[in-house]
């Protein structure tokens, strides 16, 4: 009697009874049953729970599938790995076989994002290099797909395997889809949801032959190198300026005043500076009028000195010290001709009309 009895407690426990799969987490899409050397025993009872499917696999071959429901194993309700196995006339028998649990519930809020940056040639930068994340669902809808292309080809049965493989997948084809979009760079924060339907569109063919279902696939950001984005503020900034660009100018000009007063040097060391504002407020307003010197204005003097207005280009700036329009002189960046004007003088009159600021008047033209 002992002798049975220590067969049947070394024999009996590997038949197994009952096959399912209790899952405990909220992230795990695929689950392989335990049953490397064991086996099954004919007539055990399967328990497949919703947003559930059970597969049995045989020798690396996907055979009998199982929608959610009780079944009690027999050579009737497998009849894939019965003809596999060549059991004949319902030959009761205990069975060896891998059994999957796939989870078929919808899987929300994954992640995705760029390890590296996309290149994109863009018709106003040139190439330039973005990064994109964002947010997709999922679920699978082909258990023998999946098995086939994910589990049992690459191996992988980790759920964050898994999902690598996925976001592996999706980084690819939405490079593709910036590359091909041609959506300019200004233009890519308004064109999210654009942009996200055309890579769905490559996205769900790709996520079928998986046997997955591309649910919902969202694009949280998309970022551009620091340069371009401080490119793109600047023309956002001009853009807002429109024809007050000279203005903008000369009070850019008339707030450095008091910030070079405070340095090394005074005002005269800020010479440059000032002259640097007034060219470059005389090239934008070029590009905005040609118009003629307005009348001289009737203010008083502006306080601490600040009392001459010049006009460059049909455009006014100023008021500058005696000593900023000196510096200007010195530097070069301020010509004779420069017309001037100041609380007193009956107009507008050349630099070398008011010899308190010391310019030379212009040389004649040289003899013929």
């Amino acid at each position: 009697m002992q002798f049975f009895q220590n067969l049947k407690n070394q024999f009996g426990s590997q038949f197994i009874e009952i096959i399912q799969w209790l899952d405990t987490t909220s992230d795990t899409m695929v689950y392989r049953f335990p049953v490397y050397n064991q086996e099954i025993k004919m007539n055990a009872q399967l328990v497949v729970r919703e947003n559930q499917a059970a597969l049995f696999v045989n020798e690396g071959k996907a055979a009998d599938l199982f929608a959610p429901g009780r079944y009690e194993l027999t050579t009737k309700n497998i009849p894939i790995l019965t003809d596999l196995r060549g059991w004949k006339y319902g030959f009761q028998s205990p069975f060896k076989a891998e059994v999957y649990f796939f989870n078929t519930r919808l899987f929300p809020d994954l992640k995705w994002g760029t390890t590296n940056p996309v290149m994109m040639r863009d018709k106003d930068f040139g190439m330039i290099r973005l990064r994109a994340f964002g947010t997709y669902a999922t679920r699978i809808s082909d258990p023998k797909q999946f098995f086939a292309t994910i589990v049992g080809t690459h191996g992988l049965t980790s759920t964050a395997d898994i999902l690598g493989q996925l976001r592996s997948t999706i980084i690819s084809r939405f490079s593709d889809t910036v590359a091909e979009s041609k959506i300019a760079a200004l233009d890519l924060a308004s064109k999210y949801q654009e942009l996200g339907g055309l890579a769905v569109d490559r996205l769900k063919p790709e996520f079928g032959s998986y046997g997955l279902e591309l649910s919902r696939f969202y694009i949280e950001n998309v970022s551009l190198p620091e340069e371009v984005e401080a490119a793109i503020d600047q023309r956002s900034r001009l853009g807002v300026l429109g024809d007050r660009l000279p203005q903008y100018a000369q009070l850019q000009t008339a707030e450095a005043i008091p910030i070079a007063a405070g340095n090394p040097g005074g005002l005269a060391g800020a010479g440059a500076g000032l002259g640097a504002g007034v060219a470059i407020g005389s090239a934008m307003g070029q590009a905005f009028s040609g118009a003629t010197p307005p009348p001289p204005p009737a203010a008083a003097p502006a306080p601490g000195g600040a009392r001459w207005t010049v006009a460059m280009e049909g455009k006014t700036y100023g008021p500058f010290t005696d000593d900023a329009l000196r510096s200007m002189i010195a530097s070069g960046q301020l010509s004779p001709t420069a017309q001037l004007w100041r609380p007193g003088a009956s107009g507008w009159a050349p630099l070398t009309d008011f010899p308190e600021l010391g310019a030379a008047p212009s040389p004649p033209p040289p003899p013929k």
